[in-house]
């Protein structure tokens, strides 16, 4: 009798035991995890926080060198061409009536360049109208804006059925290939321009190549004073920022190719054909 009580005993002492045990390992294992699951929230929110954090310097970086190339551009261009028309303006004879007609139509002509440049320019760097344009109709309308001015003949083909990116993943795209064209034209020397946009197996491919004067890539980086290889740099952060990859080929003599590939998700698809 008093053994069994002794074993039942120990059965309750050694069962008690076990259920502690258990409950001590379940708790344990739920700390454990809700742990887990607390590092993982902080992780991602401080992963989506720096990210934010990016893409606001990347704007801030744009909006930067947007206005350096807008001042730019006003001071080659429309600055040009409006000293052209008061030039003409100047040299108009009041005494020559006919003379006079002539130098005012010119800078009439000239003033109606002037606008259609601003204009240009405007729609260029405005960012709302480049996401409604979005990407593929924004990069034709860059190289339609070049083209019309004689500097550089352009051609825009696309390959493959395109997709419709996120409007921030376009924007950012359409500056780093609108840089790529800002600098052949202010450095390559290059008669033609032409950007390919290829979709397939899931990327999108963006060429920017051109057939200028090329230039050796080595000592571009090994100091931060040349303001070309910053520009590239740049171009690479961004590219990096949205998980495309950037590179750039060159040789002298030959022109240069920018060359960005981004992965997307075909859930939907836009022929847009060849431009």
């Amino acid at each position: 009798m008093l053994q069994n009580k002794e074993e039942i005993r120990l059965a309750i002492i050694l069962g008690t035991l076990l259920f502690i045990t258990l409950s001590l390992i379940i708790t344990v294992s739920i700390v454990l995890y809700r742990s887990r699951q607390e590092k993982h929230r902080r992780e991602k929110n401080k992963m989506q926080e720096q990210f934010f954090y990016n893409i606001l310097q990347t704007q801030l970086e744009i909006q930067e060198q947007t206005l350096k190339n807008i001042s730019q551009e006003i001071h080659d261009n429309v600055g040009q061409v409006l000293s052209l028309a008061k030039l003409n303006l100047n040299l108009a004879e009041v005494n020559n009536p006919e003379q006079a007609q002539s130098k005012i139509n010119n800078a009439l002509s000239q003033v109606s360049k002037a606008i259609t440049d601003l204009r240009d320019l405007s729609k260029s760097f405005n960012t709302d109208n480049i996401i409604a344009q979005g990407l593929i109709k924004a990069i034709a309308a860059e190289l339609d804006m070049i083209g019309r001015t004689g500097s550089h003949k352009t051609t825009f083909r696309i390959t493959g059925a395109s997709h419709q990116q996120e409007a921030q993943k376009e924007l950012i795209l359409f500056r780093i290939v609108q840089e790529a064209l800002h600098n052949i034209i202010k450095h390559a020397n290059a008669k033609s321009i032409t950007v390919n946009a290829a979709y397939s197996n899931q990327l999108l491919e963006l060429l920017v190549s051109d057939d200028g004067i090329g230039f050796d890539l080595t000592p571009l980086n090994e100091n931060g004073n040349s303001q070309f290889g910053l520009g590239i740099r740049n171009m690479h952060n961004r590219a990096k920022l949205i998980g495309a990859d950037f590179s750039m080929s060159s040789t002298i003599g030959k022109g240069s190719v920018v060359k960005i590939v981004l992965p997307y998700s075909p859930d939907q698809t836009i022929n847009h054909g060849n431009y």
